[in-house]
């Protein structure tokens, strides 16, 4: 069939229209990205469209809807919206096979396509910790492991100690047999301490497909170690005539139960006075004899520790006696006993006791100092003016007797010329021969 010119000339024009209309009409998608198992939507948008077809292909090229009409039996893909300017579908339970290339195309002439990439997100397992046996003995070095696989792209491992970030973990990564998944190993090395025991281990994994919510697994430590012993006492001066309870204080792992108190080496030598409940020894009544080291001993499964005891007795203090002052007529005796209470205080310095507190005992010493100076300060008083009052009194009586008698030859004529004698009255008269 030969067309004529005329017809040439009118389908040459048609074309023209066509080619024209369909310079504005261009499909628009954007990649996106899925969870392993989630739900994922593909749009494709066209803003002009004169009744054109629009269609969504897999990666392998297979059609998947060609407008309304769904193409490929598969019930994970449905039909979200269909018009002649969009094309909308949703694809649930995504599976890593799903991952690759979407294809939207427009049929006009030429026929026009817009690529969308879609990825899918690996989750990572729940990590686990390998390695661990419980108890650790204190110094043992712990060597642990933790895994995690299934992560696409790899997942991040970090190690915590309670809340506090471990750093220095070891990582390696492998490639699954899948080819698309990796497996994520961390390796951590810690020597068993006392003070880790109860400490909580945590391997975290992270990964974006989680959400902002890491997958963790935890190991509590469980660390053995010897005892350690100290002894408290009940009063930090003991004094004679007192009780005294000494406190045990042991702590370890197993628990040390029950303790061993010794005195000097030897056992206790007065079970009577001195007795043992649970990790308590009583003195009921000390004296001078109970000076010596007391041990307390705690043992468990891992060893045996101990701590000593220094005791000390300080004397109890004496009242203060009081001043005696005894008066005579012609002469005085003052007998002043002062008695200081002497207490036994030894410094930590002088006698290597960590007991002994010096505090009390200056308090004592001021107290004792400021009642003997009111004492002799009131003995003084007393002396001063007993002693003024005897001389005032044997003053008197030598100016009453020898009055008048200073200027006599000899003792008759003082005698005789002392005024006020009997020799001069004139009432009586004696001689002497």
């Amino acid at each position: 069939m030969i067309l004529q010119p005329s017809a040439l000339l009118c389908l040459s024009s048609l074309w023209g229209v066509i080619v024209q209309a369909s310079q504005g009409q261009f499909p628009v998608t954007q990649n996106a990205t899925a969870v392993e198992g989630g739900t994922i939507n593909l749009t494709c948008r066209v803003d002009q469209n004169d009744n054109t077809s629009l269609q969504w292909s897999n990666p392998a090229q297979q059609t998947l809807y060609f407008d309304d009409k769904k193409a490929l039996r598969d019930n994970r893909i449905e039909l979200v919206r269909a018009s002649w300017h969009e094309l909308s579908i949703s694809i649930s339970d995504v599976s890593l096979s799903d991952e690759g290339q979407y294809t939207c195309s427009l049929f006009t002439m030429p026929v026009k396509t817009s690529k969308a990439f879609l990825t899918v997100l690996g989750v990572p397992e729940n990590p686990h910790i390998t390695g661990f046996t419980s108890p650790i003995m204190e110094g043992e070095i712990i060597h642990l492991t933790c895994k995690s696989s299934g992560s696409k792209p790899a997942a991040d491992i970090r190690w915590f100690k309670n809340d506090q970030e471990i750093a220095g973990g070891r990582k390696i990564q492998e490639q699954d047999s899948n080819g698309k998944t990796f497996t994520v190993i961390s390796f951590l090395d810690l020597q068993g301490d006392r003070k880790d025991d109860g400490a909580v281990i945590r391997c975290r994994v992270d990964h974006e497909s989680l959400n902002s919510t890491p997958q963790i697994a935890k190991q509590v430590l469980e660390i053995h170690y010897t005892p350690t012993v100290r002894i408290l006492p009940s009063t930090p001066l003991p004094q004679e005539g007192q009780p005294l309870i000494l406190t045990c204080e042991s702590k370890g792992k197993p628990l040390p139960e029950p303790v061993l108190w010794t005195k000097d080496g030897g056992e206790l030598p007065d079970p009577e006075r001195m007795t043992v409940n649970g990790r308590e020894l009583t003195i009921s009544f000390l004296n001078k004899t109970d000076n010596g080291t007391y041990r307390c001993e705690a043992t468990n499964s891992i060893g045996q520790s101990s701590a000593e005891y220094v005791l000390i007795i300080n004397d109890v203090p004496k009242p203060l006696f009081s001043t005696t002052i005894i008066p005579f007529f012609t002469s005085a005796t003052v007998k002043t006993t002062v008695a200081m209470s002497t207490r036994t205080t030894k410094s930590a310095f002088s006698t290597k006791d960590p007991n002994a507190l010096p505090g009390p005992v200056a308090t004592d010493h001021a107290l004792i100092g400021g009642i003997v100076a009111v004492v002799v300060f009131v003995t003084l008083c007393s002396i001063i003016l007993l002693g003024r009052y005897l001389a005032r009194h044997k003053g008197t009586y030598l100016t009453n007797e020898a009055k008048g008698a200073e200027d006599a030859p000899d003792a008759d004529t003082a005698i005789i010329n002392a005024e006020g004698s009997q020799v001069n009255a004139e009432e009586k008269k004696e001689y002497f021969i």
